[in-house]
């Protein structure tokens, strides 16, 4: 595992995550690459750039800025689950429960998800932090297509997320919320110690600083 606190990039203008060949092409596994490009008080890099044909999971708190990150730094395919929730609340009754129609946001999300993996760039997804199956489900999709998975992680306290779901007027419930807590916490540590989601080749780990001076996630040709 290579860990890498103060020579993440040459400049702070971007940062190139090591190419790596798919899977099955292997005969060892590569070592996990973490970049921690925390506590640098903003001077992070301004871009990060991923093979061609990449995923990029993006995952956190709720309230941590995924959202924010992705509509202003993913200049090409992004899937995220707010952009579907969004698109039903503009059309449903406002008097009707989020609850009710949950079932059909997640079924959307994930059919939105399919095709973007169909196709044959990049692509950066909104991960809510507690479905595992899903990143497992990337990291296949990942490797029939020619590419890798890397991991995108907001570390934000608590109370900074709390606050975060607040200014955008929606949040989770106590219990959720814990359950996040919960699951962004074991996997920060499996994370430190250089253990990864299966199939992830790569984890850049971001404060609020690192994410707010992060203009630019794109995809190399």
């Amino acid at each position: 595992m290579t860990v890498d606190r103060t020579t993440a990039y040459a400049t702070t203008s971007g940062l190139a995550l090591p190419r790596q060949p798919a899977a099955p092409a292997l005969t060892a596994r590569p070592a996990p690459v973490v970049r921690d490009l925390r506590e640098r008080a903003g001077h992070g890099p301004h871009a990060l750039l991923f093979g061609p044909r990449d995923v990029v999971v993006v995952t956190g708190l709720p309230g941590s800025g995924k959202s924010t990150l992705m509509r202003r730094a993913v200049p090409g395919v992004r899937v995220d689950s707010q952009d579907t929730r969004d698109r039903f609340d503009a059309r449903v009754p406002r008097l009707l429960p989020y609850a009710l129609y949950r079932p059909l946001v997640r079924l959307a999300h994930y059919a939105g998800l399919r095709r973007a993996l169909r196709g044959e760039e990049g692509v950066v997804v909104h991960d809510c932090g507690t479905q595992r199956w899903v990143r497992a489900w990337l990291a296949r999709a990942a490797r029939r297509r020619g590419g890798t998975l890397h991991l995108l992680l907001l570390d934000v306290p608590p109370h900074t997320a709390l606050s975060g779901q607040r200014e955008r007027g929606r949040g989770v419930s106590r219990y959720a919320f814990r359950r996040h807590r919960r699951a962004t916490a074991r996997l920060l540590a499996a994370v430190g110690r250089g253990e990864l989601p299966p199939g992830c080749v790569s984890a850049v780990v971001l404060d609020r600083d690192a994410a707010d001076a992060l203009r630019r996630i794109a995809f190399t040709r």
